[in-house]
């Protein structure tokens, strides 16, 4: 046999290939990660203790699951990649079948002890239990958590207000000379992927975020910081179709209520249950709104000026009630009013000076009586009362003051509202 024949099959079958490296296990033998496993969960994976490790964070909010005013929390479902270096392990593609990442349990390796400073209520859902190595030592751990924060509610302009929570991660004791924290793109790629992952957002929506990276003092030590900073719009139209409408109609209806006559009994009983419907939707009000906002709401202000408006609406009524009741007696009793007493005293008076013979006095008297009764009362006043002819003027001089109050008093709530 020629001594090149073995060489020609070489050619021709190409490189001896060992399978056995071709598998994670055996990178992982290489690496040393189960003979050893628990050195490389002891302290930070770089060669230099000096050196600062820089861990990095792709952050995505998945859905914005619930916004609680009264409890003054933000429920939201987050998606935390985290990055980083490990200077310890490493190895050859071409050693390994050109293999350039493996998974591994997340317990052979060190992590970074991250949180998020916000946190009120401890996530239910389960951490990823797997790392991604590659074969430079770049070592990535998947984290999507639901995550119950805390954040301070502005309420003044609901239901057309916009929130902003904070999302802030750091370490639980490294310094920011340990470990440094740094966000994956800027503040619009992360808007963007934000957006494109966004799952449901219910009552809220998703405007814009922005990105702070800031340090804590904490155990006399600084330490780096990162802050995501989200802001929400609420959908306001159940609101304002189940609350600000009605609140509007029963205004229109004390409005309607001013075409009724005076003289109808009902119309204070009317009047009466429109107010009564507006305390209920307020009492509602006190059920959704924090009690611990810095100002008053502004639906909390347009629910009581529409309550005093349709009050002194209510005021009226009852005023003009007493004035008819009044005439009422005064007809009854046959008395005259205290201005048509006022005006014969001082009109005799004046004619019982003027007058030339006793005779004389009497008969001016009972003629000045019967002239002022006439021009104060008239005759159909003495037939419907003092006060009853003049129900129509006061209505409408009411109505009028009534529909600019109302008018100025919506104008600026809504501007305000809206701006």
């Amino acid at each position: 046999m020629s001594p090149l024949l073995p060489l020609f099959l070489l050619l021709l079958t190409g490189p001896v290939v060992c399978h056995e490296n071709c598998s994670h296990m055996a990178i992982i033998n290489h690496l040393g990660l189960t003979s050893q496993k628990d050195l490389f969960t002891l302290g930070r994976p770089v060669k230099n203790i000096t050196s600062v490790l820089i861990v990095q964070i792709d952050f995505r909010l998945e859905a914005i699951l619930d916004v609680r005013e009264i409890e003054q929390t933000f429920i939201s479902y987050n998606s935390i990649d985290i990055a980083w270096t490990n200077d310890h392990i490493s190895w050859k593609k071409k050693d390994f079948c050109q293999v350039e990442r493996i998974t591994i349990p997340s317990e052979l390796l060190w992590k970074p002890d991250f949180r998020i400073l916000e946190v009120v209520d401890k996530d239910k859902t389960p951490s990823s239990p797997y790392l991604v190595v590659r074969n430079n030592g770049d070592v990535t751990m998947k984290n999507d958590q639901v995550v119950m924060s805390t954040c301070k509610m502005n309420v003044f302009k609901f239901p057309f207000d916009t929130q902003s929570c904070n999302l802030s991660i750091k370490s639980f004791i490294h310094s920011i000379d340990e470990i440094e924290i740094e966000n994956i793109g800027s503040d619009e790629t992360v808007r963007d992927s934000i957006e494109e992952a966004m799952h449901t957002q219910y009552e809220w929506l998703f405007q814009e975020i922005k990105i702070t990276h800031t340090w804590s003092k904490a155990m006399e030590k600084n330490q780096s910081m990162i802050v995501y900073t989200l802001s929400m719009r609420r959908r306001s139209i159940l609101y304002v179709v189940n609350f600000i409408l009605p609140v509007l109609f029963f205004l229109v209806l004390d409005f309607a209520s001013f075409l009724m006559s005076a003289l109808n009994s009902d119309k204070l009983g009317f009047k009466i249950t429109i107010l009564l419907a507006v305390t209920v939707l307020q009492l509602l009000l006190n059920e959704i709104l924090p009690s611990s906002s810095d100002r008053i709401p502004l639906i909390a202000i347009f629910c009581i000026g529409v309550f005093w408006l349709m009050k002194l609406s209510l005021l009226e009524t009852i005023v003009i009630m007493y004035l008819l009741r009044q005439d009422e007696k005064r007809l009854k009793t046959g008395e005259k009013t205290g201005v048509e007493n006022v005006l014969c005293c001082v009109s005799a008076q004046h004619l019982a000076k003027e007058a030339s013979t006793p005779v004389d006095r009497g008969s001016d008297v009972d003629r000045l009586a019967q002239e002022l009764s006439e021009s104060v009362g008239g005759g159909s006043e003495q037939e419907t009362g003092y006060w009853a002819s003049r129900i129509d003027r006061i209505n409408r001089v009411f109505l009028l003051v009534y529909s600019v109050l109302t008018a100025l008093f919506l104008i600026t709530i809504f501007l305000i509202w809206l701006h």
